[in-house]
Parts: C-alpha cells; sequence; structure tokens
C-alpha cells in the first residue's frame, strides 16, 4: 500500500532540487576533468552530498514506495513480537543510530585509505555510484524483506525462498564470512586501544552511560529522546575530556592494558551486550556513539569547507595499471572494488538488516531512511577518509602505508625508496611530521588508521591552530577504535541470531531467538570462535585472525552478493519482476568483481597476489633451508605457508559457495517466471499496526496531526 500520494512539485522545490544537481555536477566535473592543476577537497564533498541528496529523494522513494510498497499500516515484527530482549519497538531516531553505528565499522574509515594508492579518483568515484546504485539499495530491500518475515537472518531467508541446497550454502558462507569479519573488527580494536589509556577509557566509559541512557529512556522518561540525548551527549563530551586526564595522571597504567587483557574484555563485552535485552545496552549505545561519528565526519566536512585543502594525492596513480602498489597489491580492476567496501557496497551489513533493526524499527515507512539513509551516511565517512589520505603529503602517504620490509625502518631508508616511486619527501620531513602528533615513528603504520588521523589532524589543525595538531591525531585514533567497537557489539548479536535460525532447522526451541538457554549457548559459541581467531592474532603475528585478514575484503563483497541474490529472487517471486534489475544489476557487477578477484587470488603467478604462488615460494625455501622475507626463521616460513595454503582453500570455499547460491537462485527466479503457481513466500500474515510514528527524522505537518490524534484518542484493541 502506498504510504504517500504523489503531489505536484512546487516552483521552490523546483528550484532547490536544480541548485543541488548543479552543486553536484559542478563538483563531478571538478574532479573529473581537472589536468594538473591543484584541485580543492571541497569539491569533492559537492559531489557526494549532491548526488546523495538526489538519491535519497527520488531513486530511494521510488524503491521503497513504488517496488516495494511499503505499508504503515501493517505491523512490524517489533510490534508484533514485542518480548523487550530482541523484538523491541524502537524510536525511529534510536534505531537510525542504531543501524548506522552497527553497520560503520573499520571499513569506510580504512578501505577508501588504502585505496587511496590507485589516486583519489576511482575510488571517489566507487564510494559515490556504488552506494547510490548497489550498498544503499541492497540494505533497504534486505531489511524490507527481512521484516516482512518476522526478522529472519539473511542466511535463513535464503534457506526459505531459495531452497535447501542453496540455502544451506548461504547459512554456512554467511556464518563463517560473519566470524571472520567480527574477528578482523576486534583485531583493530585491540590495535587501537593496546597502550591507549585515553581511549580505553573513554570508550568504557560509554557503557556505563549507555545503561543509564537505556533505563532513562525505558523506565525514568519513556518517550522523552531529545532530553536522554542531550545527557548522553554531555557525558560522551566528558568522557572524551576525562580520557586526557586520565592518560596524564596516577590512573593511567589501570588503564594501559596489554593486548591479550583487552582482548578478554572484548569477549566478555561481546557477550554480554549479545544477551541484554536490546534496550538497555546495545541500542542506546550505538546511537550514543552515533553522535561522535557524525559530529566529527560533519566537523570535518566544514573543516574542509572552512580551510580548502589540495587535493595531493594524484586522480590516478601509476600503480592503478601496474598493480604493484606497495599497500596491496593487485590492479585498479578487481581490487579497488574489493578494498572499498563498506561505503559503497557490504555484505556485513546485510546481516545488520536481517538482524537487530528488522526486530526494532516501528513502522515499515522507515525502512528509507534507516536502511538507504544509513548507508549514506557511512558513504561520506568513507569520502571523507578519502579526503584525508589525500590532502597529506603522498610522500608521508606511502611512508606510513608501506610494510617496514618494502621501506626499512629508518626514515633515511624511507625517504630513498618512496622518491623511486616518484613521490619526493625528506628524512626530516618524515621526522618531523612524527614529531607534530607527539608520535617516536610513523613509518609502516599500516592498516589506514593512523593515516586517517594524520589527515584530519592536518584539516582541523587548518581551523584550530598547529597547536592542537597531536590532539586531533589522538582524538581521531580514538574516534576511530569507538566506530569499530560499535559493530563488533551488534555483530555479535546478529552472529547468534543466524546461528540460532540455523540449529532451529535442526532442534526447534533455537528458532525462538530469545528462548534463554539457546541465546546464552550460541553467544557463547559466536563470542568463542571470533574470540579464538583474535587470541591466536594477538599472540601470534602471522596467525589467527592475521591469518584470515587477507581474505577480509573479498569474504564481504562475497556476502553482498549472497544478499543481493536473495533481494532478486524476492522481487521476483513477490511479483516485482519488472524491478528485478534494482538489486540484479549490481549482484551481476559484485559477482563478476568479487569472483574476478578470487581467482586471482587462487591462481595468480604473482606471489604478491596468488596465495598458492606465495605458498610454493615459501615452502622452496623451506626445502633448501633458505629464509624469504619478511619471515625472520623457520617457524615464520612454516607459518606463512599455512596461512597462504589456509587463503587460498578459504577463498576457493567461499567462492564456490556464492556461486552455487547464485545458481540456485537463477534456478528458483527461471522456475517462478515459467510456473509461478510452483513459487510459496514465507512472508508473515498481515496484521494492522496500532503505531503511529513518522516515516523521517523530521515529521512532515500530516504525521504531526497523525501523531497528535493517536496520543488524544482512547487505546485501540
Amino acid at each position: 500500500m502506498h504510504t504517500d500520494s504523489p503531489r505536484k512539485a512546487s516552483p521552490r522545490s523546483i528550484v532547490i532540487w536544480t541548485l543541488v544537481a548543479l552543486i553536484a555536477a559542478a563538483g563531478w566535473s571538478v574532479l573529473a576533468l581537472s589536468r594538473g592543476e591543484e584541485v580543492s577537497a571541497a569539491w569533492m564533498v559537492a559531489a557526494a552530498l549532491g548526488s546523495y541528496a538526489i538519491a535519497y529523494r527520488f531513486y530511494a522513494k521510488f524503491i521503497a514506495h513504488k517496488v516495494l510498497r511499503v505499508d504503515k499500516n501493517r505491523a512490524t515484527p517489533a510490534e508484533r513480537l514485542n518480548n523487550g530482549i530482541d523484538f523491541h519497538p524502537t524510536d525511529r531516531r534510536v534505531l537510525l543510530g542504531h543501524h548506522f553505528a552497527a553497520i560503520a565499522g573499520a571499513g569506510p574509515l580504512v578501505g577508501p585509505v588504502l585505496a587511496a594508492q590507485m589516486g583519489y579518483l576511482p575510488g571517489t568515484i566507487w564510494i559515490i555510484v556504488g552506494v547510490i546504485l548497489a550498498g544503499a539499495v541492497q540494505d533497504m530491500v534486505v531489511l524490507f524483506f527481512s521484516t516482512r518475515r518476522d526478522g529472519r537472518s539473511l542466511g535463513q531467508m535464503a534457506r526459505e525462498e531459495i531452497g535447501p541446497f542453496g540455502g544451506a550454502a548461504a547459512l554456512i558462507a554467511a556464518f563463517a564470512i560473519m566470524i571472520i569479519l567480527l574477528g578482523v573488527l576486534a583485531l583493530v580494536v585491540v590495535n587501537a586501544l593496546a597502550q591507549s589509556p585515553w581511549g580505553t577509557f573513554s570508550i568504557a566509559m560509554t557503557v556505563p552511560i549507555a545503561l543509564l541512557m537505556g533505563f532513562y529512556l525505558r523506565v525514568l522518561r519513556p518517550g522523552r529522546v531529545a532530553e536522554v540525548s542531550l545527557i548522553g551527549v554531555a557525558l560522551l563530551l566528558f568522557a572524551l575530556v576525562a580520557g586526557r586526564w586520565v592518560a596524564e595522571s596516577s590512573w593511567a597504567d589501570t588503564f594501559t592494558l596489554a593486548p591479550s587483557t583487552l582482548v578478554i574484555w572484548l569477549v566478555a563485552y561481546g557477550f554480554i551486550a549479545s544477551i541484554l535485552p536490546v534496550w538497555m545496552l546495545l541500542a542506546p549505545r550505538d546511537y550514543l556513539s552515533t553522535f561522535m561519528k557524525i559530529g566529527t565526519i560533519g566537523l570535518l566536512a566544514v573543516g574542509v569547507v572552512v580551510s580548502l585543502p589540495t587535493l595531493k594525492m594524484d586522480p590516478v596513480t601509476d600503480f592503478a595499471s601496474r598493480g604493484d602498489g606497495p599497500v596491496f597489491a593487485g590492479a585498479l580492476f578487481p581490487f579497488v572494488f574489493i578494498t572499498i567496501a563498506c561505503g559503497a557496497l557490504s555484505g556485513f551489513h546485510s546481516l545488520i538488516a536481517s538482524g537487530t533493526t528488522p526486530k526494532m524499527i516501528q513502522k515499515e515507512t522507515q525502512i528509507r531512511m534507516i536502511g538507504y539513509g544509513s548507508m549514506l551516511m557511512e558513504s561520506s565517512v568513507a569520502v571523507m577518509a578519502l579526503i584525508a589520505a589525500s590532502v597529506i603529503d603522498p610522500g608521508l602517504y606511502f611512508a606510513m602505508n608501506a610494510p617496514a620490509g618494502v621501506i626499512g625502518d629508518t626514515v633515511q631508508n624511507a625517504s630513498q625508496v618512496v622518491g623511486s616511486w616518484g613521490y619526493q619527501i625528506s628524512p626530516g620531513d618524515l621526522a618531523a611530521a612524527a614529531k607534530n602528533v607527539e608520535e617516536a615513528s610513523l613509518l609502516s603504520r599500516t592498516g589506514g588508521a593512523p593515516t586517517l588521523a594524520i589527515g584530519v589532524s592536518e584539516i582541523f589543525s587548518d581551523v584550530t591552530g598547529d597547536g592542537l595538531r597531536a590532539f586531533w591525531y589522538h582524538f581521531a585514533i580514538m574516534f576511530e577504535a569507538l566506530f569499530i567497537l560499535t559493530a563488533l557489539d551488534a555483530g555479535t548479536r546478529v552472529g547468534r541470531f543466524m546461528l540460532q535460525d540455523t540449529l532451529g532447522n535442526l532442534y526447534k526451541p533455537f528458532k525462538d531467538v530469545s528462548w534463554k538457554p539457546g541465546l546464552v549457548i550460541t553467544s557463547g559459541i559466536v563470542c568463542g570462535l571470533w574470540g579464538y581467531f583474535l587470541w591466536v592474532g594477538v599472540h601470534e603475528p602471522l596467525g589467527g585472525i592475521n591469518q584470515l585478514f587477507p581474505i577480509f575484503g573479498i569474504s564481504n563483497q562475497l556476502l553482498a552478493a549472497v544478499a543481493l541474490a536473495v533481494c532478486t529472487t524476492l522481487l521476483v517471486k513477490s511479483g516485482r519482476l519488472k524491478w528485478a534489475w534494482i538489486t540484479g544489476v549490481p549482484l551481476v557487477w559484485d559477482a563478476t568483481v568479487t569472483l574476478t578477484a578470487s581467482w586471482q587470488k587462487v591462481f595468480s603467478s604473482d606471489p604478491r597476489v596468488g596465495f598458492f604462488k606465495q605458498r610454493s615460494i615459501y615452502q622452496d625455501g623451506i626445502d633448501r633451508g633458505e629464509l624469504v622475507a619478511p619471515a625472520k626463521n623457520m617457524d615464520d616460513m612454516h607459518t606463512i605457508v599455512t596461512n597462504s595454503t589456509v587463503d587460498g582453500v578459504l577463498t576457493a570455499v567461499l567462492a564456490l559457495l556464492i556461486v552455487v547460491v547464485i545458481a540456485d537462485a537463477t534456478r528458483v527466479c527461471i522456475r517462478h517466471i515459467r510456473r509461478p503457481a510452483l513459487s510459496t513466500l514465507s512472508e508473515a500474515p498481515y496484521v494492522e499496526s496500532q503505531i503511529v510514528a513518522p516515516a523521517g527524522l523530521i515529521p512532515t505537518r500530516e504525521e504531526k496531526e497523525e501523531v497528535r490524534d493517536a496520543v488524544g484518542a482512547e487505546p485501540r484493541g
């Protein structure tokens, strides 16, 4: 059912949207047509924000109302199955914060920074075009279909709608990929917080603040979202400032934790966040962290517009065509599209959109804002990360992101090697850059996070003065840890839902995701699995999750292929065949890119790309009794052989599972087109909604009247 009738655009609306389109067009034109002249980062902001606004206003609205036909009168699982644990109707503003915080992990911060080695233009195009046509569409459509199916997980939807064979492949692939993603996210948190009392204290404080907010909204002052938001933000800002006091006080040692201690705390936190009622800790903590995330990214955008920094990275570097970049090996196609996942298209999001969020959404009409809108917000984070990496000196960028085995461990060596790539930076400049942010060295600070922090400090110090450069650098490092932790807690809960759905096929009580024994058992298994890989990764530099890190990007994009295959199948089976291209086209693109990357990672003869080629080189070294860099001893040599074997086999198996899912989904779609009567849909029955709530962030005049009427009326039912 349509929730709003088409209205004729007013002259004012036409003028506003024409201006927005012109701003976006001007931004794109400058970025695409510049040849050697200086380009301000403000044009990237203009291209991004203008494109997002048009996409949300027109394309997202078209999909929500014309294709999906969202119905404001249909009760959601949160309303029908409300039990105060997993199913709980949540104010759209809090849920927007939770969903954004849950999907926006390390990816939108780290991926674009790494991809900057190809130049700023390929990454910008993929981040903006990819999110509008693929990423945000996937998130919104998965959220819609999961909401119509009692909040079913992606794997379970695949099993019910595609069939037991393709569905089993999807269940196995989705759960295995989820564990890999959670382990990698956790490792980034450990690396960011280890030996950092400021970051550890500030992030630890978000837990009691969130508990206070949860009880405030549930018990003390229900419905007072604005009130609790002000309290939460004030306490969060205090925790940030107090973190620096703690770091400079006698308490510093208490909050200076070793990586192994952090692993134990993270696993314990993940377990508790997974089993507590969603209103108590998870939703308010994610909502709280969203203020910091959006506030920081918004300030970055303002900083870019005020200081107008120049993009110093080339639009397209030589590494894009040669494929021998020091940050990651491989050509522009397919590896830019694998490296930049979150921010453009991310399979992890489909797990959140079929995990916590559909069990909390009040109205179907809010799917556009929460599904499509959150993904646009994440994409803006990715654009800001790419800007941060592109406004710093390219010589510094490559010195920070190239491994120590390539550039050495002295500023003299690094300067020479980076200079041989065509990017000049003196040893003195490298030393000064580290000193400016109160770090001993910035060489080989790989992983993307420190580069983003340098870019953030560059932009903010242009506005606030050079004296605060070190403050902004350390603030950005902590900001990233907060970003990632919110994806970890929601991800663990979603992993629990996935395992419960899977085990529910064998033992019925697990189907009830709020069944206490099942809830505790599955949370323990999920935390134990990613916790094991994390523990080994922390204690063995080449083991555990470090072993799985190379397949992080590919597995994430393979998962997106599963999500888009399920969405396309459901569009076809639910009578929307003429609109199946909306997810079908992104599916073809994603499958082409990801399966190409998987093939290269398995079969490439370049040892920096192909896992099995790398394995053979190190195995030959072992047979000859010779060390091959970067291995420091024979134990390292054996570990690298094991890692490359595991990575190669896992990549091949995951790619094969995804091919099975896509093939089975294609079979189901063709069968439905030929003989629709054979198809069944597992959609929950229609129940009329008793909740009245606005669709968007700002209620329309009609929605305000509806809410007023509902408050004044007698309770129904």
